[in-house]
């Protein structure tokens, strides 16, 4: 399952408290659905929420679930319900002691605060992290800078990428694109991202999706590129179409980009 969530493009929320859409995004198309008890849930309805979460996993269906965060009055609660589910998603994400102390499934650390960027490597590193997920907006709100801003938060989101391979583990989430009728606004973030190397995106509307997991998906220049590497080449470094010098980091991209394109690398013979 970890390698699913590893290899995961697409992570659309659905309100705990609103059950009659679970079923629907589970329909959307995105890989993987992530059942939120935490923001989109006001504190009227997180008790409702929570049993219609659980309901619906104790059902059989699959979900992520964003908890509460570590000493709100929801937190053990929630934490309690979370056995059966793929994995945690774990707000507000500081110290990896909140991470170990999610008991028994894969955690999803979402790293939005300062805090949590100036310490994304041992965030990362503990034993039930997947990989991160990247909360853009409320990481804006506490600096003071536009969440839509690229520039403004370049820093933090190449330091999660690079703390996320440091430690091992898959490439980050990216967050939410809040400008839901705007594909435009979305096409230009997931470029962004995947520049920068994340590997997934956080949708907030099904109309999200689709264009979040064609985002992630090689082009045909960077597939025809990558076979172009690994054609048999002989021994030691080599020039490919336009120059370019072939070694083993060029190779290992080559090959990373078939794998998602769902054509792994065979050598000959």
């Amino acid at each position: 399952m970890n390698d699913f969530l590893a290899q995961a493009k697409t992570f659309l929320f659905v309100p705990g408290h609103r059950p009659d859409r679970f079923a629907k995004a589970a329909a959307s198309g995105a890989d993987v659905v992530i059942l939120d008890l935490e923001d989109a849930v006001g504190p009227g309805h997180k008790e409702a929420a929570r049993e219609h979460v659980r309901t619906w996993l104790e059902d059989g269906n699959r979900a992520i679930v964003r908890i509460n965060a570590p000493g709100t009055p929801w937190y053990d609660g929630d934490v309690a319900i979370t056995e059966r589910a793929l994995a945690v998603m774990l707000p507000k994400a500081e110290d990896p002691a909140q991470v170990d102390a999610v008991p028994g499934v894969p955690v999803i650390p979402l790293v939005e605060t300062a805090a949590g960027i100036a310490a994304a490597v041992a965030i990362c590193a503990a034993d039930a992290v997947v990989r991160p997920a990247f909360g853009s907006v409320d990481l804006a709100s506490q600096l003071g800078v536009d969440h839509s801003s690229h520039e403004a938060l370049r820093y933090a989101r190449s330091a999660l990428v690079i703390a996320s391979a440091a430690a091992g583990k898959a490439a980050p989430i990216d967050g939410v694109t809040t400008a839901l009728d705007d594909e435009a606004a979305l096409t230009v973030d997931l470029e962004h991202a995947r520049i920068l190397g994340f590997s997934g995106k956080l949708c907030v509307h099904p109309r999200q999706v689709p264009v979040a997991n064609k985002a992630f998906v090689p082009t045909g220049s960077e597939i025809e590129w990558a076979r172009g590497v690994l054609a048999p080449v002989g021994d030691g470094s080599v020039a490919v179409a336009g120059g370019q010098m072939v070694d083993r980091p060029v190779e290992l991209r080559a090959r990373a980009i078939l794998d998602r394109a769902g054509e792994p690398f065979r050598p000959a013979g």
